[in-house]
């Protein structure tokens, strides 16, 4: 039985999926974290809170790694971990400091910190000849303007250490591009507190289907557990808001898309790693738009779970460790599976959402979960918001995905005003 140290965590999917993929693989987990309340005042949905199974709750100020390091190696020297992890991409290179300063498995902190900045990912896979997005990083307004015109509107503006599609806009014109570096601007801290890099990137607006590569590496080696496809809403943002796996792609696309996700996690030199890499399927080919070192989010490891058997977290837990996952995929009785979000479109207070019972007895279901009454909601600008999710199995991805999407419109989502609200 190992001991893991979890560093922080999300509170959706992931932080019910990563201590069960520990649970289930025999071992135990410590959680760290600088603010307990935080996972207290987001209870990942129905059931025991994950933390429960926790064998310690242990603090830290995991946003200084000064501090962190030493912490964690008195930590180790009392309760001695094997492997160190997190679901969280704004603690990915602390988790990755933390395994080398304990001598630990894991990848090079280098590398996820590359893979994490997006502008360092940039850098890196066009010094690699890896295709992706002309691009330019901006610190002031004059310098951004100038690279705008000389990559040429439309294009996309992108923080360079945000998730979830945060503040990642399409924009038209130098009006719209001087709006939204003012909107980043007046967003210095993240989410978790920490001092984000006062910088913008400026892209190439790349056109095509958007799909993710899921792989796992270790010990060098690269294995393409699968594609997924992906649809997108929300422009001038960039909103997910559907999944299906796999991908419905021929042969040739989808593997020139594993080839170049390949070739993305090989140029950042990352190993010890459970990935996902989204890119674009352009006229000219797969092109990247970014790399993140730890298993996909928005329930993808669940649909390829369904699907193929290949569990990812559990995938996750093993590469900390230095083992070799289990990556065969064995017949699962589903062959495509999906899942799309119920997105609110204003703002007001969650009251209800209609046409749930309806939904739910559609033998194509596999998870229903919708946000409480009460919840106050805005209209979507990012990931961050979802009401909820449909998941569905189908023939194939691509028609568990149509089948999923048709579901999430069966739902109405009832709003009560803000001034309604009882004081």
């Amino acid at each position: 039985m190992a001991h893991l140290l979890v560093i922080e965590s999300w509170v959706g999917s992931m932080s019910r999926l990563l201590p069960r993929a520990v649970a289930e693989g025999g071992h135990r987990f410590s959680f760290l974290t600088r603010d307990l309340a935080h996972y207290l005042r987001h209870p990942p949905g129905a059931g025991p809170h994950p933390l429960l199974a926790a064998e310690n709750i242990l603090t830290a100020e995991t946003n200084d790694p000064q501090a962190l390091l030493p912490r964690v190696e008195q930590l180790h020297g009392v309760l001695r971990f094997d492997a160190v992890v997190s679901s969280c991409d704004y603690y990915l290179p602390a988790v990755a400091a933390v395994a080398t300063r304990l001598g630990l498995p894991g990848p090079h902190p280098d590398a996820v910190l590359a893979a994490c900045r997006k502008d360092l990912t940039r850098d890196r896979l066009t010094a690699a000849g890896v295709p992706g997005a002309r691009h330019a990083l901006c610190r002031h307004w004059p310098a951004t303007a100038a690279a705008a015109r000389e990559i040429g509107y439309p294009l996309v503006l992108k923080p360079v250490d945000l998730c979830a599609g945060m503040y990642v806009r399409e924009i038209a014109d130098e009006a719209q591009l001087a709006d939204a570096y003012r909107a980043l601007a007046a967003f210095p801290v993240n989410a978790r507190g920490q001092l984000r890099e006062p910088a913008v990137l400026l892209e190439e607006l790349l056109t095509g289907p958007e799909v993710s590569v899921e792989t796992v590496t270790s010990g060098g080696r690269t294995h393409v557990v699968g594609v997924t496809g992906k649809t997108v809403a929300g422009a001038p943002a960039f909103i997910e808001t559907g999944h299906h796996f796999p991908a419905d792609l021929t042969p040739a696309v989808a593997g020139a898309a594993a080839d170049t996700a390949v070739a993305a996690v090989r140029a950042l030199g990352l190993d010890q790693v459970v990935a996902h890499t989204e890119l674009k399927l352009t006229p000219d080919g797969p092109r990247v738009i970014e790399v993140n070192p730890r298993p996909a989010g928005n329930r993808i490891t669940e649909l390829i779970r369904r699907v193929t058997g290949v569990d990812l977290a559990a995938a996750c837990v093993d590469v900390a460790l230095g083992r070799e996952p289990e990556l065969t995929a064995r017949p699962t009785g589903v062959t495509g599976a999906a899942v799309a979000f119920l997105l609110p479109d204003r703002e007001g207070e969650l009251s209800h959402v209609e046409g749930a019972e309806h939904v739910r007895q559609d033998p194509s279901v596999l998870e229903l979960e919708l946000a409480d009454p009460g919840r106050a909601v805005r209209r979507a600008t990012s990931n961050n918001e979802y009401l909820g999710h449909v998941m569905t199995t189908g023939a194939d991805g691509g028609r568990a995905g149509r089948r999923a999407a048709q579901l999430v419109d069966r739902l109405t989502v009832g709003y009560r005003a803000r001034a309604e609200v009882p004081a």
